[in-house]
Formats: C-alpha cells, structure tokens, sequence
C-alpha cells in the first residue's frame, strides 16, 4: 500500500469525523504533515477560484464592531471585531439557543471588509463536530462571507446525547442534526445585510462526509437557504451506516478470529488485481466495484507475510465486509464496503493478543444514542444484540438524522442546484448508500432527466473518504456550482487530479454524472482527462 496514500486516508479519516491527529498518532508517526490551513483545518480543494462579484462595488455600511448590537431571534452576539491577523476580515462570534431548552449553538461568521464577492457561503463539519471557527478562512480569502457553527455541542464526542441525567438530550441531537445548521444560516446572512446594506445575492453550502450530510438536510428541511449545495460523500444515511461500521468488529468478535491489518490489505490488493482492468485501463483503481465480482475464496491458505496464512474464516469475514451486513435471517440491512477500499479503517485489529477494534463514532453512538449506557462492554454484544441495536437506530433516529427524504421539491423549485459527489473507494461511508438515495430522488422528482436538471452525482473511482486514495480526487466543486447556479451551465463532468508531494498532477480524470463511467479513447495517456469520455459502461 502506497504509504503517502495512507497517510493522506487517514488524516482525511480523521478531520472528516473530528478525531484529529491525536487519535491516530501511532499510525502516523514519522509521517510528514498533510494537511494545511490554521487549527489543522485540511485543505479545501472543492473550493477554487474567487468568482466574480455578485454585486458591484459592494461596501460596508457600517463597522464591524457595531454588529455586536445586532438583534436576531433568541442569540447573543459574543463578540465583534476585525482579526487581530487580517484587519480585512470581521469575525463574528455568536450563541442561538431555543427557550426553554437551554441549548447553545455557537456560531462562527466571517465577513471580508474589503472586496467581498457579494455570496454567503456555509461549511459543514465532520463526524459529530458541527464546524469549526477556522473553517471559514479559505473561503473568506476568496471574498465570501463564511459560517460554520459547533451545532450545540464542543468537541467530537457523541456524549452531549445524555443530560446529567444520563436521558436522550434531544434539543441538542436535533441542533445537531439540522437546527444547528439553519440557525448558523439565518446568523450569517443577517450579519452580513446588516454590514453591508444589501444581502448576499447567493448563499451556497459545501462540506463533506457531515457535511455533505449537512447540506442535503438543508435541501430537504430548508429548502429556502441557499441556492447551491456541494455535497461529497454524504453521511445521509447515518442511522444505518453507523450501526454498519461496528458490525465487522462484532463478527470478528463472534468467530473470534481477530483480522490483522496485513491480511485486510492482501484482499484489497487481491481485489484490485482482479478487477483493475475492467475499464481497458490498468492503473491501480477498480472504476466500478459494483462490476467486480472476485471472490475471496482463492486466498485460502496463500501467504499474507508476516500475518500468515489465510484461513477460511478470514476469507469468509473478508467476503461478509464486502457483501455487507444481514440478518440472521439472511436478508438485506445495508450496504458493505466496496471492493479496493481500505478495510482497515473499520475492521482493523490491533494490540498483543490482536482484538478487533471499534470504529469510534460508531463505539459512541452505540453507547450514548442506543445503550445509553456510556460504560456499556462493546465486546459483550453478539450478532444477535446487534441486530436489535440496528433495529433501535433506524426506527428511533431515521427521521431526525436520517437525511434520506428523496422529495427535494421545495429546494427545485426555488432553483436550488445540488452536486453530489462520492469516491468509490471510501472505506468509512460506502458510496452504494449515496447511489441508492439519489435513484430514490430521480423515481420521486420525475426521472434521471429532470432530476439532472438540479442534481447531479459524480463517482470517483479509486477516492477514499472525502479525498485521498489511489485515485484522482475532485476539486473546484464549488466553481461548477456557482456556474450552474449563476449562469447556467450545469456541469457535465468534475474535473479531478492526482498530484505528487510538489502539488503537480500526476494523473487527471473526468468524473462522469451517474450513471455515466469516463472511457479511455483508445489512444493517448492514460493519466491525461482529455483522452477519456463519457459512457454508459464499459
């Protein structure tokens, strides 16, 4: 496995769902940084370029410091001033609550002083973080005004579930959930009038994994916030995917044979090689894992180095992961990963003797949204208590966090534009959810056609989890956004690279809109985009 690759996984793992760099330190040490921006913020390459103002000569009316006797509903506005670093930017600091819960939602606004662009864009967060103050930089040097919020609660953890009580908290998972978001939206575009006299003449939303879940709940809830949505490997499907991602650790539990990483690596590796060419194109990436049929069953008794060999119950907790859990019964619950993802980041073994290890946000949402038991022995439930478990989080949390309303009526007929993005080889949230909703948006929303008059999904072969992975991953997102919502032109393909550690593209590709798959010519490069098209298979 390419170590920059892993490298680059796992910090994008661990910013996507708030774990930061502490949480992975073993598996990082020694690595280079890979990520940019204050506060460890990662890179946001769906940004792009500064368009061009939205309003002419747009000015502010009044100082930033006065916006600290702003009135809005139920906030208090903490703090007003221009940053100490940049005198050009105002940041805004302010708390939402909803009487009488007693809820704080703080908010984040950032507003240019000088050459805003005349748009408000919101930013989404990433596992149970809401945002962050720092997320808001890259977009305000591309003149936007910016928000983000912490949607009730500090930190990454999912204990703000239970009061002292040890009771479901519910005002804050629903400021979680959405209220967090819509309330951070009115705050933003309201300061922003106030200053400048005029409101944004466009409100965009970007963000990805959370955020992207973020984003298509204001779609489906709020439709009236904002024109556009970027939205990349959505966590729409939360109440099922996250039971999902503890489900391998309980199976490795039950047959009591621990995975090592090695072993989980050798079935990815064995995957690829089996399917790589499916496309007419050998370079390391599976296009499309729903046309890659390999079977582990050949690994048995083949070396894996120093993890040893294969044994029929590895390969057969290998083949589950792929296929997804079921019933004890048999039948269908969800999705599993894709074949070329990484395994090791929810099925991973660590420790002397080896244990399977749970996925962190999953470990919390079991105890604090399903349990509610903070103490609760994850190694104690068997498959059969899992189920039940599952059963808990889809009836009990799939209208508020669920996110999967396929009915976007309200947000296309006010012209809002949705782009959905997913990489194939995402190894936390599987891109077969995000598939799975939007043929659910076309049946409700009158067809492929129509609904691609508003929104579109590109797949991103060989991506990891909001980025990384063996493949090209996709960048100036929201570019094609604002042009679609701007001018018109909806996007046809999303321009996507691999680079080096200099920053040079080393590889670039067309992401084609589903269900459309980027085809080699037949000639010329294969690392070059313009020597691909778009077609209906391969």
């Amino acid at each position: 496995m390419n170590r920059t690759w892993l490298v680059a996984s796992l910090l994008t793992t661990a910013v996507a769902f708030g774990q930061g760099r502490e949480g992975i330190r073993g598996e990082l040490r020694g690595a280079p940084p890979a990520v940019a921006g204050r506060a460890g913020v990662p890179p946001q390459p769906w940004l792009g370029s500064a368009p061009k103002p939205a309003i002419a000569n747009a000015r502010p009316v009044r100082s930033c410091e006065s916006l600290a006797t702003v009135a809005l509903p139920n906030t208090t506005i903490e703090s007003a001033a221009l940053d100490p670093a940049n005198p050009a930017i105002c940041r805004v600091t302010a708390v939402t609550t909803h009487p009488p819960a007693g809820d704080k939602v703080r908010i984040w606004i950032g507003i240019p002083t000088a050459n805003w662009n005349g748009r408000f864009l919101g930013v989404g967060g990433g596992g149970f973080v809401g945002g962050s103050p720092a997320s808001v930089d890259q977009p305000l040097a591309l003149g936007y005004a910016s928000g983000s919020t912490d949607t009730g609660h500090e930190g990454g953890s999912g204990s703000f579930a239970l009061d002292a009580a040890g009771r479901l908290n519910w005002q804050l998972i629903r400021d979680n959930a959405h209220v967090g978001i819509h309330v951070m939206t009115l705050a933003g575009k309201a300061l922003t009038q106030v200053m400048y006299g005029t409101a944004p003449r466009y409100s965009y939303f970007a963000g990805c994994s959370t955020g992207g879940r973020q984003g298509l709940m204001e779609a489906q809830r709020y439709p009236q916030d904002y024109n556009g949505i970027v939205s990349g490997a959505p966590a729409i499907n939360w109440a099922r995917f996250i039971p999902q991602e503890l489900w391998g650790a309980v199976q490795m539990n039950a047959t009591g044979n621990p995975l090592p990483a090695c072993k989980l690596a050798a079935a990815t590796a064995a995957a690829i090689a089996a399917c790589d060419g499916i496309d007419g194109v050998k370079d390391g990436v599976i296009e499309d894992p729903k046309r890659c049929t390999y079977d582990p069953e050949p690994l048995i008794g083949s070396s894996a180095g120093d993890c040893g060999s294969f044994t029929k119950v590895d390969v057969d907790l290998i083949r589950k992961f792929w296929q997804g859990p079921q019933r004890e019964d048999g039948s269908f619950l969800w999705y599993g990963q894709a074949r070329g993802a990484d395994l090791t980041a929810l099925y991973g073994s660590r420790g002397t003797p080896l244990k399977p290890q749970a996925f962190g946000i999953a470990l919390d949402w079991l105890r604090y949204f399903l349990a509610q038991d903070p103490r609760l022995d994850w190694t104690t439930i068997k498959p059969a208590d899992w189920e039940h478990f599952w059963d808990q989080s889809t009836e009990q949390y799939g209208i508020v966090i669920g996110t999967d309303n396929p009915d976007l009526t309200g947000f296309r007929d006010r012209g809002g534009k949705a782009i959905l993005w997913h990489g194939w080889a995402d190894q936390l949230i599987t891109a077969e959810g995000t598939i799975d909703y939007y043929k659910r948006v076309t049946q409700q929303m009158g067809g492929p056609k129509k609904t691609s008059e508003f929104a579109r999904l590109f797949l991103a072969p060989g991506v990891a989890h909001c980025g990384g992975g063996p493949g090209p991953s996709p960048y100036g997102q929201l570019d094609a956004l604002v042009s679609w919502v701007e001018q018109g032109k909806a996007p046809e393909t999303l321009t996507a690279a691999r680079r080096d550690q200099a920053g040079a593209i080393t590889r670039s590709r067309p992401l084609c809109q589903y269900p459309l798959v980027a085809r080699h010519k037949g000639t010329g490069t294969t690392d070059a985009a313009a020597n691909f098209v778009c077609r209906a298979g391969f």
